[in-house]
């Protein structure tokens, strides 16, 4: 077995202490993992918050000890006070823990456009501080601290037995459940390793990682402002991960099931989501196409709906496939709803299966009744495949979104 999960989140990495508190909206989340090699992928919007412009900078010296992680506001479109917030915050995790300003990230999640509230920020802190541990509820406790609109607390931890047969072990939290669309909703997350890892090596390593995983799942096709995926190497187990100059298979696999699995979770729990997709694509021209055609899938509002509401309305998924910019044939194309126990063609190779009455369509339309749609698609074009994983579009998600800020 390469890995194996396990219980506990960040908590099962040996030198790391984290802990997390709320009051109201407001949350705060710490990790400390001193010297630590680092690197992050942040999200491609051109507008950017205070603190991933930040905290990019912070990672150009491949080296963080402590994390910094805020909710209920986003320290997004706050100009100079927002950069001289994030300053303020960064200068108190420096004297509370005696860490290097630039060894110290910061991340917020929330409302765009408001004033980061300092003084509540700042009392939350303080009680953050002084809970720093390395047990099971630590972890859960900052997990729960960085939500906003989720319901539940994302985690995941794996012991992975490297190629040479040595182990090391990676966990990560993250949050998220609207406003996601990465392309690196609002979508944070903070992985460890206690493996040794270079900078580069953790970069390279999770841009492989992130492409599988978190930039393939759409809740609502919004993009952030803040999204942020932290991956750092503690070395705590003296376990080298990198053998001449190669990343070991084994933890690159194990790196993109936890991203996948956390990715997963996102979806799950979609702002209003009552049930998950997973889109396909096989039989690509390129690995580019079928990530275009999957993501297209999960981010049709039409598709998403119909989803939402039971029915197999297979045109929407022709509709989005041909809009997304891969290859495809309305001679050639093959799409399939399914479930873990049942698959059906609703169109095969161009010919059209699921017609009113058919055994075909009463079969696509029980499958569409559970909580998890799988839709598989053949092109038909080459050797390529991708998956992407989205949510239906509920009632519930307008009015989510129609009271978010009052």
């Amino acid at each position: 077995m390469i890995f194996k999960e396990l219980d506990g989140g960040l908590s099962v990495i040996d030198n790391i202490k984290v802990a997390g508190a709320k009051e109201g909206k407001y949350g705060v989340a710490v990790i400390v993992c001193e010297n630590s090699d680092a690197s992050a992928v942040f999200t491609s919007n051109k507008i950017v918050a205070a603190p991933v412009i930040y905290t990019k900078k912070v990672i150009e010296n491949g080296k963080v000890s402590a994390v910094f992680v805020n909710s209920g506001n986003a320290n997004c479109f706050t100009g100079n006070q927002g950069m001289e917030d994030c300053k303020s915050l960064v200068e108190l995790v420096s004297k509370e823990l005696n860490i290097p300003e630039d060894e110290i990230a910061i991340s917020s999640t929330g409302v765009i456009g408001r004033k980061m509230p300092l003084d509540i920020i700042t009392d939350v802190a303080s009680k953050v501080f002084s809970n720093l541990g390395n047990k099971p509820e630590d972890s859960l406790a900052a997990a729960n601290a960085i939500m906003t609109t989720d319901k539940i607390p994302k985690q995941c931890a794996l012991e992975v037995t490297l190629t040479n047969g040595q182990k090391v072990k990676i966990a990560g939290i993250t949050k998220g459940s609207g406003m996601i669309a990465p392309n690196m909703g609002t979508m944070l997350s903070f992985i460890v390793t206690d493996g040794i890892m270079e900078s580069k090596d953790i970069n390279k390593a999770l841009k492989i990682a992130v492409n599988k995983s978190f930039n393939m799942i759409v809740v609502d096709g919004d993009e952030s402002t803040n999204d942020t995926c932290l991956l750092m190497a503690n070395k705590a187990s003296g376990v080298n991960i990198v053998h001449d100059g190669e990343i070991d298979p084994n933890f690159q696999k194990a790196l993109e099931y936890l991203c996948i699995d956390l990715a997963k979770k996102m979806v799950k729990d979609g702002e209003g989501a009552s049930k998950v997709i997973e889109a396909n694509i096989y039989g690509a021209k390129n690995i580019d196409e079928s990530r275009l055609a999957a993501k297209a899938i999960v981010t049709s509002p039409l598709f998403k709906s119909a989803v939402f509401g039971g029915d197999p309305n297979w045109g929407r998924i022709v509709s989005a496939i041909g809009y997304s910019g891969a290859d495809v044939s309305a001679d050639t194309v093959t799409i399939a709803i399914a479930n873990k126990n049942d698959e059906v063609d609703l169109v095969k190779d161009g010919k059209i299966l699921a017609f009113e009455g058919t055994d075909n369509l009463l079969r696509a339309e029980k499958i569409m009744l559970g909580e998890e749609v799988i839709v598989n698609v053949n092109l038909n074009k080459g050797e390529a495949e991708a998956t992407a994983w989205g949510c239906d579009l509920s009632y519930d998600y307008v009015k989510i979104n129609a009271e978010y800020t009052t």
